[in-house]
């Protein structure tokens, strides 16, 4: 049994969950998701939690078994609390300014770049290098994040460039004196 799979997935109150066949609808205080579960994986509401079950222990079977409960975790995590990435941009000059609700970089290139967010996200720029993308969806904001990042990626002599918050750039040295050559 997947030791992720067998975890029941605890459902808060205020959150509503409605199962239908292969999809599973769950609303909650941000916001409504909705996902369809491979059809040979079974997803039953027990009280205040969903199990999620497997017809075998193939290794299809067992794959999927972790991933829709972490699946399912992470809907009933965005309706309740909703996920945040956050971007810092490293370089001098580079900055990142908010339009409407469009996000307008300033990194190095001879126009500025706009990025949409679409309809369930939205971005924060709390200082000209810091970058907060916000929204219900997992999957989405890791999506819009990477798009951001794709932008100017870090680059590893100076470090410049946009990267996570978290993210550990490694340096390399770059080019040494050479001697004795002639």
């Amino acid at each position: 049994m997947s030791r992720v799979g067998r975890l029941p997935v605890a459902i808060p109150a205020g959150v509503d969950v409605k199962i239908d066949g292969n999809l599973v609808e769950i609303n909650g205080p941000k916001g409504m998701l909705k996902r369809e579960v491979h059809p040979a994986i079974g997803v039953a509401r027990q009280e205040a939690a969903l199990v999620v079950t497997r017809p075998s222990d193939e290794k299809q079977h067992r794959a999927l078994h972790g991933l829709t409960r972490a699946l399912l975790q992470n809907m009933v995590d965005g309706v309740t609390k909703g996920f945040t990435r956050k971007l810092e941009l490293v370089g001098v000059g580079y900055r990142a300014a908010k339009q409407g609700d469009k996000l307008v970089l300033t990194v190095g290139y001879a126009h500025t770049v706009e990025i949409d967010p679409g309809k369930n996200l939205s971005i924060e720029v709390p200082a000209p290098n810091k970058i907060s993308v916000n929204g219900i969806d997992k999957e989405q904001v890791g999506a819009l994040a990477a798009k951001i990042r794709a932008v100017r990626q870090p680059e590893p002599y100076k470090g410049k460039g946009i990267k996570y918050e978290d993210e550990v750039i490694r340096r390399k040295v770059g080019k040494a004196g050479v001697k004795g050559k002639k």
